[in-house]
Order: C-alpha cells, then structure tokens, then sequence
C-alpha cells in the first residue's frame, strides 16, 4: 500500500513538473505587442524620459508655489559679559537678551514674470510627456522592424530545410543511377555538390537567425535565451493589398496626432514666454512685507514672558523697485529670448517637413514594395514550374545535373527574394499604419 502511494505522488510531482515545464515554454513565445510593451517598460531611454517628466512635474509645482508669501521665524539668545568695578573688586557682569522675529514677504506685481513662469512649467511637463510619446514610438519602430527580421530568418530556414530535403531525394536517385551506370561520377559528384551547399545555407540561415533573435532580445533589454520564441502571425497567401497612399491626407492625419509635432509647437509657446519673461525686467516689482518683533534682557525687571508679550511690535509695509539702469541686461536678455523664439519656429517648421518627408517615403516604398513583391511572386511561380519540370526530366535522365542544378539554384534565388519582399512589403505597410496613427500590429 504504501508503494503504492509513493508511486503515486512521484507520478504527480513528474505531471506537475511537465505541466509547469509547458506552462515556462508557452510563457517564452512573444507575440509582437508583448516585445513593444515589456521594451516600453524595460528601455533606458522611455525610463528617463518618465523621469525626466516627474522632475517637470515638481518644477511645475515649485512654479506655483512662488504665489505663496514666504514666512521666515528667527529666535536669537546672546550673553554677554564686561568687565565692572563693584565695592572695589573687579570682576564680570554677565548680561543676556532674546531677540524674536517672524518676517512674511509676497510679490504684488512683478510685470506678470510669475504667472509666465507658472505657464511655462505647465507647458514643460507637457512638452515633456509629448517627448516620452515620441521616444516610445521610436522604439515601437525598431521593435517591430526587428520582429520582421525573426520571422523572415525563420522562415528561411524553414526553406532551407526543404530544399535540402528535396536534393537529398535527387541525391539518393543520381546515386542508384549511378550504380546503374546511367549518369557519370561528375554529375553524381555535381548533385551532391548541391546538397553541400545548400546544408551552407542552412547553417548561414540558422545563424542569421540566431544573431536576428539575439539583437530582438537586446533590444528589448531581455537577457539573451536560447528559449525565446517568438508567435508566428498567419499573413495568407494575398498579402498585397494594392493600396494607392495618398500622401495629403496621411499627412494632415499625422499632424493631428504625431507627438514630435506637438511637442515642437509647444516648444515654441515656451520660447514665446521666454520673451514675455525677459521683458517683465522693465516693469517695477511691488513687494508688500509684514512681521513681528520682540525682545527680553535680563536687565529688564519684568519676567521672561512677560517681556516677551509687551515687546511685541508688529509691521507692514510695501517696497517698490524700479529698474532704472541695468546696463543693457534687460535689452540683452529680451534680445535673446527673441532669437530663441524663432529658432523654435524653424524647429516646428522642420519637424512638419521632416515629418511631410517620412511619409512620402513611407508612401513611395509601400508603392515599390507592392510592385516588386508581385515581380517576385510571378517570378517564384514561373520558376517553381520550371524547376519542377526540370526535377521530373532529370529523374527520367532526359537532361544532365548542370542543367538540373541551374533550375535548382534559380529556385532558391525567386525564393530568398519572394521571402524579402513579403517581409519588406509588410514592414512597409505597417509603418504607413504607423503615420495613421493606427497601433502596430500583426
């Protein structure tokens, strides 16, 4: 009975381990938006940014707070001693006091400084977020493009693994008619030769693969692991959408929503209080203050206390600083917040064309991508056609190897380029979702 029971719990304990081995192994298959967001989350750059962006925040808050009156508490206690001559013995007198103050002080008016100051903090964290979107979408970018790569390397060797298993089956017949004598050593020779190379194939496709699903990983600030796997979406067979981009309209969308153009008019509303701060250096600054005073010495007859309270003396009052002559730093400071003002008009101009630029390129490349991807798929298909004939004919010894490996090798090209021109198709339509601001998806 008991032997029985241990078999049991050791049959258990070996279906938990499998079960959690398959729950680890399924847990390591990525899809695409699982890399963007555990990127998002891992990359150094988005994480600075976010801190970049709590650091406005507080500025923001400290801008506020410059409305509030300061108020400032002192309490001095001297002792003091001298010298005295008393019933004719010298000595010293020990004499001491307390001095107490509370000071309060508020800008009244400062040429508004103060609330475009306030403004522009608020503008900063703004400005800030719109920085993060824009570094996030970076890397988005270079996720997916990286993805593509993985699949595309897989997909290579998966044909790499059946052109290999395929001149393995005209390797296995060259060798029968061979021992048949009905083909030469050199065409037997030429075959395996085929095979040879194309198992070079295999081990390049494998590597490509291996250094695509390593730079994914690194890009991702994911340790490197032989088990990561990535999900392999199912594109069909029509991947050509024949779209026609209208780069006008692509153009007006992207400006509505991209975050490097919104961040750059904003930047050019801060420039713009950069001016309005500089020239509040020409207007007076009106300060109203008030504060409490009061005192205790030990020469005093009165107690402590009572000292204290009859010594309070309270006051306010007002001070008005006017700028007269500031050797031209006012002027200066105006001057160059100035210039700052139209630097950041050229920015926002150069962020829309750059922006106007990278969507007719996107546009142009969806065009070529389409019309070279339907080159290639007609030229994979003749090519099939023909490489099948040619395997037929050679099986039935009616045309020698060279002509055989020609038609071999012309296969595995119309192949390799109908695989690239699938993959740069998709990337190129993805990346025009990306100007429409529609998520990166597969």
């Amino acid at each position: 009975m008991i032997l029985h029971m241990k078999r049991g719990i050791i049959i258990f304990c070996v279906l938990i381990l499998a079960a959690a081995n398959l729950a680890a192994q399924q847990d390591n298959t990525w899809t695409l938006e699982e890399c963007i967001s555990y990127a998002l989350e891992k990359n150094i750059q988005v994480r600075k940014s976010e801190l970049a962006n709590q650091r406005y925040l507080t500025y923001a808050g400290q801008a506020k707070a410059q409305r509030f009156p300061s108020v400032n508490a002192s309490v001095n206690h001297n002792f003091n001693w001298s010298k005295s001559n008393v019933s004719g013995e010298n000595g010293l007198n020990g004499t001491n006091g307390s001095n107490i103050s509370v000071n309060s002080g508020v800008t009244v008016f400062n040429g508004s400084k103060l609330t475009n100051q306030i403004l522009q903090a608020d503008l900063d964290v703004q400005s800030g977020i719109y920085s993060l979107e824009t570094t996030k979408e970076s890397v988005s970018l270079t996720i997916l493009d990286s993805y593509l790569q993985v699949l595309y390397a897989e997909e290579q060797v998966n044909n790499s693994k059946k052109q290999i298993e395929s001149t393995s089956g005209q390797v296995d017949l060259a060798r029968e008619r061979l021992a048949m004598q009905l083909i030469s050593q050199a065409d037997y020779a030429q075959v395996k030769s085929q095979l040879a190379s194309e198992k070079l194939n295999l081990a390049n496709a494998e590597n490509q693969l291996a250094m695509a699903k390593v730079n994914l990983q690194q890009l991702m600030e994911l340790p490197v692991s032989d088990d990561f796997r990535i999900e392999h979406p199912v594109f069909g067979d029509d991947i050509n959408k024949n779209l026609v981009p209208d780069v006008g309209s692509i153009y007006e969308t992207a400006l509505s929503i991209k975050p490097q153009i919104k961040n750059a008019a904003v930047s050019k509303e801060i420039a713009s209080l950069d001016e309005k701060i500089a020239k509040a250096g020409f207007y007076p600054v009106l300060s109203a203050s008030a504060g409490l005073v009061t005192n205790y010495s030990s020469i005093g007859s009165d107690p402590y206390f009572s000292q204290i309270n009859d010594g309070i003396s309270p006051s306010v009052g007002l001070s008005l600083s006017i700028p007269v002559f500031q050797k031209n730093q006012v002027k200066t400071s105006v001057a160059i917040a100035r210039i700052g003002y139209l630097d950041a008009e050229l920015s926002e101009i150069n962020a829309r064309n750059e922006l106007r630029k990278s969507i007719e390129q996107a546009c142009l490349d969806v065009t070529s991508a389409q019309i070279k991807y339907e080159g290639s798929l007609e030229n994979y298909n003749a090519t099939t056609e023909s490489a099948a004939l040619s395997a037929e004919k050679f099986r039935q010894g009616m045309i020698n190897s060279v002509d055989y490996l020609v038609s071999k090798t012309n296969l595995i090209v119309a192949e390799s380029e109908l695989l690239q021109s699938k993959f740069n198709l998709i990337y190129s339509y993805k990346v025009l979702d990306f100007y429409k601001g529609i998520p990166l998806t597969l």
